[in-house]
């Protein structure tokens, strides 16, 4: 396993970039943001800080920036009013905004503190919200590709999207932390599992297969889950992960017939990390990169990538933006 880490602070305007078309194109590649886990706490603390960390973005001029879920803390309620305030915030992003739900906006709203929502009512009221355009929310225009788009047997999952830009293929695939809403207690859960892990299963094919029509460099994933949360000992995708059929054994045998450079962005553990931690059948994948996003309470950091294709030995670079 090979593992780097990026440490320090670069300041607010990351590399310096040239836009073309509503591209942000360094010397060296194309680059956009990461972020995602935030922001966590009460209003009247948050606020302030995530409209510095926009801003900062905004002054970067990224070709996009992609959140990866998580736009409140576990422990605070599930209303409309709170994820409207959550849409209002990403409509402060100059460049185009896509977003990827997760557990926290409704996985997780059957909580007792989360206002004990049915989880399903509030990921259709997400979709409302958030996903009734085909298109990147914040303020630039961005065509997105939505799942039943390109599937029309999968005519519910609005939310997982995919473009291209610069010879790389981006796309969002719905996995969620809470090891991805599969609960055996819970069979209502359960079948919600099942259902979504079927269409990201079909939609990580779908994303791959795009990407070699199209002769893709590069292949950018995006999701709110930590992927190793089910680990044991042993056993990186033990057969009650959440995560065995749609990564272990569907976009990790993907990502090493595709032979290109692949980079799967997540959050959840709250943790920054940058390394290449995956294996297939006892083998490291050499050309499958991850990076967990930092965040949580107090933390309002973003990542700045640059895509590399050229770069054939450090295909993805990063920097700091902070508030």
């Amino acid at each position: 396993m090979s593992r780097w880490r990026v440490s320090g602070c670069w300041g607010r305007l990351g590399l310096l970039a040239l836009t073309w078309v509503g591209v942000s194109v360094h010397a060296q590649g194309l680059r956009f943001v990461a972020l995602g886990d935030m922001p966590y706490g009460p209003r009247a603390q948050t606020q302030a800080p995530y409209e510095r960390l926009i801003e900062a973005i905004n002054q970067t001029a990224p070709a996009f920036s992609i959140h990866i879920g998580d736009i409140k803390s576990g422990s605070s309620r599930c209303d409309d009013e709170e994820l409207e305030h959550q849409r209002n915030n990403f409509n402060r992003f100059r460049q185009p905004l896509i977003y990827t739900p997760g557990d926290n906006e409704w996985t997780d709203c059957h909580r007792n503190n989360n206002g004990g929502y049915d989880p399903v009512e509030r990921l259709q009221a997400l979709r409302r919200i958030f996903f009734a355009k085909r298109q990147a929310l914040g303020q630039t225009p961005l065509r997105l590709q939505a799942q039943p788009e390109v599937q029309a047997d999968q005519p519910d999952w609005v939310e997982n999207q995919r473009w291209m830009q610069a010879q790389v293929v981006f796309a969002t695939v719905h996995m969620v932390g809470s090891n991805n809403n599969r609960d055996p207690k819970r069979p209502e859960a359960m079948r919600e599992f099942e259902a979504r892990d079927r269409a990201n299963r079909a939609w990580l094919r779908s994303v791959f297969e795009w990407a070699n029509t199209q002769q893709a460099r590069a292949v950018v994933l995006a999701m709110q889950a930590d992927p190793f949360e089910s680990k044991r000992w042993g056993q990186v995708f033990p057969p009650d992960s959440g995560f065995t059929l749609s990564v272990g054994q569907t976009l990790l045998p993907l990502a090493q017939a595709s032979g290109v450079p692949v980079l799967l962005v997540h959050g959840d553990s709250h943790r920054f990390e940058f390394d290449q931690p995956f294996e297939l059948n006892g083998e490291p994948l050499r050309n499958v990169h991850r990076l967990e996003v930092p965040g949580g309470y107090g933390d309002y950091r973003a990542l700045a990538v640059t895509v590399q294709t050229e770069n054939t030995q450090q295909p993805f670079a990063i920097q700091w933006i902070n508030p």
